[in-house]
């Protein structure tokens, strides 16, 4: 899911940079793990060369009551110096402070704080300031910032807050989050009805992107759950799916989340109007030799109609030799012949032809 992890790593680091991510879109080009390091490596540049008053200024805020640096904080500092003061400070000292300052201020100071020291304030925070300031970062539709703390919260925090946000702001937030191992299990503790209404919203509200994005961060359990649950949506609505993946590109993940459905999921998917269309699945098939999905797609391909099968096998048999002997090399080495060889035969003779003379089919034949 390169595609949909780099909008989210760029949308985060445009943040942090204060600029607009259209000003990042070269950055597009990068794999997501080298635009997540160049944040990680901006953060620590932002944050680790403070003006060194502010550890004067820390020093002797340790001096102060919590409740008169808070006054302090608000009054005299504002968000941005406050936010950059509680970075410098020892967490459980930042978190004092904290709770006696009005949410609506510590959410504006949260944009600010070194994300690397949130883990250790939040975990020093009462689960109800923790949930005031959660909710003041939805009303603002801080998606960005919540996405950097909610990976930190504790359940006892989460299951207060999930069911007080919208369908709009899970999804927002879960596609940036900064901590996607914890997402599987954020999505285990909603519901089986709240996630069916997150995932029509998603249909609804133009969200397909995110949805993906958010699927493929969860863990195999919960991806297959979301699977199913997606599968279970109205026509209208699967087809939407489809086309705003064929529109944007993104088969390399919705491939993997068609591949946790059981085989009649899979047979309701195929079904679909947009999957019989020509443009649609030629798109579909240089998705695949793109990402080399060949074991999540050709599954699918078995269970579309003839007509579908056939415009894919034209589609494949008119790949250029490069990219025939890259789905042979796939193919071969995730033993996948079996699935191949349906397709192969509903080829015209010229890309059969073509298929039983690449190599890696001749090496198959002579074993």
């Amino acid at each position: 899911m390169d595609t949909l992890r780099s909008r989210a790593e760029i949308l985060k680091l445009a943040r942090l940079l204060d600029v607009e991510p259209r000003q990042l879109a070269f950055l597009e080009e990068l794999p997501a793990e080298d635009v997540r390091a160049f944040r990680e490596r901006s953060v620590a540049a932002l944050f680790d060369d403070a003006p060194g008053i502010l550890d004067r200024i820390a020093a002797k805020t340790k001096l102060l009551p919590a409740g008169i640096a808070a006054a302090i904080s608000q009054k005299a500092l504002g968000p941005q110096l406050a936010a950059a003061l509680a970075g410098r400070l020892e967490p459980g000292r930042a978190a004092d402070i904290i709770e006696r300052l009005p949410p609506e201020f510590t959410a504006r100071c949260c944009h600010h704080v070194d994300p690397r020291r949130i883990a250790g304030i939040m975990g020093r925070l009462d689960d109800d300031i923790v949930v005031r300031i959660a909710l003041v970062l939805a009303d603002r539709r801080d998606h960005l910032t919540m996405g950097r703390f909610v990976g930190h919260l504790r359940d006892s925090a989460l299951l207060r807050i999930l069911p007080r946000l919208d369908d709009t702001t899970l999804l927002l937030t879960g596609f940036v989050i900064d901590h996607p191992e914890r997402l599987g299990h954020i999505v285990e503790l909603l519901g089986e009805e709240r996630l069916t209404s997150v995932i029509a919203s998603a249909a609804d509200r133009g969200l397909w992107p995110e949805a993906m994005a958010v699927a493929s961060m969860a863990s195999g359990e919960q991806r297959a759950r979301i699977a199913s649950l997606t599968a279970a949506q109205p026509e209208a609505r699967l087809d939407s799916l489809v086309r705003t993946t064929a529109e944007q590109d993104l088969w390399e993940s919705l491939l993997p989340i068609v591949a946790a459905l059981d085989e009649d999921e899979l047979r309701a998917v195929a079904r679909l109007p947009s999957l019989r269309d020509r443009a649609v699945l030629d798109g579909l098939v240089r998705g695949v030799v793109a990402t080399g999905l060949w074991a999540e797609f050709l599954p699918m391909v078995a269970a579309l109609p003839p007509t579908a099968r056939r415009i894919v096998a034209k589609a494949a048999g008119a790949l250029s030799d490069p990219d025939l002997d890259a789905l042979a090399v796939g193919v071969e080495k995730q033993d996948l012949w079996e699935l191949v060889f349906p397709l192969v035969e509903l080829m015209n003779d010229g890309a059969r032809k073509r298929i039983f003379e690449l190599p890696a089919f001749q090496e198959r034949a002579a074993g």
